[in-house]
């Protein structure tokens, strides 16, 4: 087998796939972590269970979109949201969902939770890459990629491509994902070679399964779905948090370090910069949870206070989750949205300061209103 003479990936390496790594480096971010997910455990359960879904819903929402936008795929919110509704029964969409991949984004989403505690298997990442794939065209699902060609991550214009990295051929994947499930397997919980920090075995799983590159499209999409796995497995329960949002939000620096993790089976840079992304993720999840729970009471008070076209901008702007929406509301988008003349606009804005449901700022053309949750 002829090797690339210039880099020498970790695959090709004698010692693959025995990752090593220094814990003592990431040590204290490991302990923010397990309390971060603790706290954020503890926040959910203080919810109601109508509440607890739709902090569950949302999480899924930013996981699929995030998740897809990292490889610069983009779905409609509003179709991934309304996927995810109907798939767990919880209504009809109001709208046909027009994009395939939202519908695909969603299911996955769903069954990464719904069969985290399962071991893994070929068969469920057969099932999870036709899900992914829903709505692609010439992309062959369900299988291993078979094509003699190099399977590399380039960039640059034709002619002038940069090889950032090369997985294995495909004659080798069979043997390849054959180990890598067995190893996945036995690392977790009471497994023979059990990784005790979830979030350790998160990181590694996630590069070890991006350096086979086993699928045509899809890899980064489902290495991150096992990263969720990994991670639920860990706790015990679904994760709710979505590492593919704060990930997308370091997306260069997340190329960037999972190349120089696959130069080498000395992964200490990868799983340091992993954790802190989970860190951060299970931040976002609090902010989210803590959202999720005023919004909640803030419908339950002015529900049957306000009118339809109030209603309907109150969901649109709070949908956006934490921080909400950029720039605030003002008359302009109001009459956007609910497609209202400027006084109608004016005057339902006013009418929701009055009740105390906004606060005004500026004045004129700049003036803003922004939903007060703090009530």
């Amino acid at each position: 087998m002829c090797y690339n003479r210039l880099m020498t990936y970790n695959w090709q390496q004698e010692d693959w796939p025995e990752f090593r790594y220094d814990l003592a480096k990431v040590a204290d971010t490991l302990l923010i972590f397990a309390e971060k997910t603790g706290r954020a455990s503890g926040l959910l359960r203080g919810l109601a269970e109508e509440t607890q879904t739709e902090a569950m819903i949302e999480m899924m929402v930013a996981e699929a979109i995030k998740t897809s936008e990292i490889e610069g795929e983009y779905l409609s919110r509003k179709d991934v949201m309304s996927s995810i509704r109907k798939n767990l029964g919880l209504g009809q969409p109001l709208e046909k969902v027009q994009d395939k991949r939202a519908e695909g984004a969603a299911a996955l989403m769903i069954d990464v939770r719904n069969s985290y505690a399962e071991p893994l298997s070929k068969e469920k990442l057969f099932e999870w890459h036709r899900m992914l794939m829903t709505g692609s065209r010439d992309i062959k699902t369900g299988q291993w990629r078979r094509h003699d060609e190099p399977m590399q991550v380039v960039s640059g214009p034709i002619g002038k491509e940069k090889i950032h990295f090369e997985a294995p051929p495909s004659s080798r994947v069979p043997k390849e994902m054959a180990r890598f499930i067995a190893w996945f397997n036995e690392t977790g919980q009471g497994g023979k070679q059990e990784i005790k920090r979830p979030v350790v075995r998160s990181a590694v799983a996630h590069l070890y399964f991006e350096s086979i590159h086993p699928f045509e499209d899809g890899n980064g999409r489902i290495g991150r779905a096992l990263s969720e796995k990994a991670l639920s497995q860990g706790i015990g329960r679904p994760v709710l948090l979505s590492l593919s949002r704060t990930i997308e939000a370091n997306r260069k620096q997340y190329y960037e370090t999972l190349q120089k993790g696959q130069q080498s089976n000395e992964i200490t840079s990868w799983v340091t910069w992993f954790v802190n992304m989970a860190v951060e993720a299970q931040e976002h999840a609090e902010e989210q949870i803590e959202f999720t729970l005023k919004k909640t009471k803030f419908f339950d008070r002015f529900r049957d206070e306000l009118n339809e076209r109030q209603l309907k901008v109150m969901r649109r702007i709070l949908e956006e989750g934490p921080p909400g929406f950029q720039g605030g509301m003002n008359a302009q988008k109001y009459m956007a949205i609910t497609n209202t003349s400027k006084a109608t606009a004016t005057r339902d804005l006013q009418d929701l300061v009055e009740r105390g449901a906004c606060v005004q700022s500026g004045g004129g053309r700049s003036t803003r209103y922004e939903f007060n949750l703090g009530q």
